[in-house]
């Protein structure tokens, strides 16, 4: 059986360094919603930031998010750049006729840039 302490004698960021530890052992990622479900089944109540803040310090940093074209900002060129010639629509036509629609030539660039950078 777990033993659970007072809340006034735990140190809590030790409790969550702890626990983030022991999960690091066992190859798993610690979660800030995990160890504060594993702190509650032994008493000791703390807040996603605490527990984030402290895996931060730790080092585990957040997952980074994937950001969808939704998501993403559109950038415009600007100044000179920003003008299009009758070359570069007959370049884009040519492309849009080999990937067959116009979404799957823009996906195949959307692709390309995530793969540049």
């Amino acid at each position: 059986m777990v033993e659970k302490k007072p809340a006034k004698d735990v140190n809590k960021s030790a409790e969550i360094r702890r626990v983030a530890a022991a999960m690091k052992e066992k190859g798993e990622k610690p979660r800030p919603i995990v160890i504060i479900a594993q702190l509650k089944k032994q008493g000791v109540e703390v807040s996603s930031p605490q527990v984030s803040m402290v895996l931060k310090r730790m080092g585990f940093r957040p997952r980074k998010r994937r950001g969808g074209e939704a998501a993403g900002k559109v950038q415009r060129p600007s100044g000179r750049s920003a003008l299009i010639s009758v070359e570069d629509l007959i370049a884009a036509k040519r492309l849009v006729s080999h990937f067959g629609t116009a979404d799957r030539a823009l996906a195949a660039i959307a692709a390309l840039k995530r793969l540049e950078s």
